[in-house]
């Protein structure tokens, strides 16, 4: 990767990359964007209605409809193509629909060269990560998925509003599978430097239980939005943005990306939302969290409903 350079090749212009493609345009963060699509056609005319605005905007990168020939020099390549999620459908119910059409993107971009990193938003995020490492090549290291990211910055939010504090105080994540089995490892969850546990014995208005049932609020938000709306993307946007601003400006940010787990937690050859700290290298490392007996059965099982389902994928 040339570190002066800043070249991101989006593949998939539905409502999520769009809405990931829309936020570079108020960030210093890229210099050239292509964009590429099934249908050439939307591809062209999301290019055109992006660069219309650049005369608004603060930075004016590079935008344009391209092929996968566009790829080899992209320092980074963002998935967002796939079929969406139904109302009342789980992630994991898209498994072998999105891996197939995981692999018909993976083929061409790896034949045009690309040797960046390569960054997963399509659903079940953590199983198509893990596909893609294998069927890309590249180093475990270079790929990864957008995890848990927007999971966690939900439930900052929820805390956030429980306690009225702005969420960058809230110090918590959302970790295991992006889907029904993710939970919160609360032992960890903290509001500025004190745990949220002796937050709760000191202050008569919190009440620990309804605290914690923000986690399952954060688990069917997906849900209740589809319902309300047909489908997320503004969040999702976002939470990309965030990973892209900690890959570009090298940031060592800690995310809660979809990212292998090979030894740590007694995980071996699983990929599923960990903190690791990302940067211009990719996800070079994770954050061991010190969990509860509870908390690391939890992420067993959470483990074991992921493996179940990628041996199911290739079978």
């Amino acid at each position: 990767m040339n570190p002066d350079q800043r070249k991101i090749a989006l593949i998939g212009t539905g409502m999520v990359g769009m809405s990931y493609a829309y936020t570079l345009l108020h960030h210093n963060i890229c210099d050239e964007l292509v964009l590429i699509d099934a249908n050439e056609k939307r591809a062209a005319g999301e290019a055109a209605d992006l660069n219309h605005g650049l005369a608004f905007a603060p930075v004016t990168p590079t935008i344009y409809a391209g092929s996968y020939a566009d790829c080899k020099d992209a320092d980074l390549a963002v998935i967002c193509a796939g079929v969406a999620q139904r109302d009342g459908e789980s992630r994991l119910s898209l498994l072998q629909r999105n891996a197939d059409v995981l692999k018909s993107i993976l083929d061409p971009l790896m034949k045009s060269g690309f040797s960046g990193l390569l960054l997963i938003a399509s659903n079940p995020v953590d199983l198509m990560t893990r596909y893609a490492m294998e069927i890309s090549g590249l180093p475990e290291h270079q790929v990864f998925g957008s995890g848990t990211t927007l999971d966690t910055a939900r439930l900052r939010f929820l805390i956030g509003r429980y306690f009225h504090v702005h969420p960058h105080n809230v110090h918590a994540y959302v970790i295991g599978e992006h889907g029904d089995s993710e939970f919160v490892p609360w032992s960890q969850a903290m509001l500025a430097t004190k745990p949220l546990t002796a937050v709760c014995e000191e202050y008569e208005r919190c009440d620990f239980h309804a605290l914690q049932d923000l986690a399952a609020q954060v688990r069917t938000s997906a849900q209740r939005i589809i319902e309300a709306k047909r489908a997320t993307y503004y969040g999702i946007g976002m939470a990309l943005l965030r990973i892209t601003e900690a890959v570009f400006g090298d940031q060592n940010r800690v995310l809660t990306l979809s990212t292998m787990a090979n030894g740590i937690y007694g995980l071996e050859h699983t990929v599923c939302g960990l903190p690791c700290f990302v940067g211009r290298q990719g996800a070079t490392g994770l954050l061991h969290l010190h969990l509860t007996d509870a908390e690391q059965a939890k992420l067993q099982q959470s483990a074991k409903t992921l493996q179940e389902a990628y041996r199911k994928l290739i079978a």
